[in-house]
């Protein structure tokens, strides 16, 4: 009767400590997760706060751009707001957005050969490289975290101590190369800006 006991006893706790090891691991791929976020999310915050600086350069030289310099500031906020994918999403736009406003500065010259403007273009470039780099690692961290929810044993337990799926953050083929535009050209050239694209992750 004693050695049923024992057997009982040492199950019991071999459960609770298995149970304890998932619990602890969730937390730990969870953590991972949000601390990729946070980088992300400083990324964000710094294109959101580098955009009324862009606006406010290039407003008084693109008069027929008003379009893309609206749809910009709209997008804007989205960047601080809502779900990942729903940032990811606003992301993305203003991506294509700022190449469609990087290539139309080609036709304004004095506005090319502004230090203000060729500044404000390499710290958004910087900064959607910064994105795409932290991003990769948010993905990862994403897919990690997601297996162990999903598959057995995890799966049996996360549901019950409030681990959900995460979301990555997805970017279209095309943002995935952030365009590099070259103002070094200050001779007011008819040609288009040249673009050197970012190998994809």
């Amino acid at each position: 009767m004693s050695i049923l006991l024992y057997a009982i006893v040492g199950i019991v706790a071999l459960i609770l400590v298995s149970v304890m090891l998932l619990f602890n691991g969730f937390v730990a791929k969870r953590n991972r997760v949000q601390d990729a976020w946070a980088q992300i999310d400083v990324q964000l915050k710094r294109r959101y706060d580098l955009i009324p600086n862009l606006i406010e350069t290039v407003k008084g030289y693109m008069k027929y751009e008003k379009n893309t310099l609206t749809q910009i500031t709209q997008l804007r906020s989205q960047l601080i707001s809502g779900s990942v994918q729903d940032k990811a999403q606003a992301n993305n736009m203003i991506s294509q957005a700022l190449k469609t406003l990087f290539a139309n500065v080609e036709n304004y010259p004095n506005l090319k050969a502004s230090d203000t403007m060729q500044n404000l273009q390499q710290e958004l470039e910087n900064t959607e490289n910064k994105i795409s780099f932290v991003r990769t690692s948010y993905n990862d961290y994403v897919l990690d975290y997601n297996n162990a929810i999903q598959q057995f044993p995890g799966n049996v337990f996360a549901g019950m101590f409030g681990f959900t799926k995460k979301d990555f953050f997805q970017a279209p083929d095309e943002a995935k190369e952030p365009v590099k535009v070259d103002f070094s050209d200050m001779g007011g050239s008819q040609q288009g800006p040249q673009q050197q694209k970012k190998p994809k992750k």
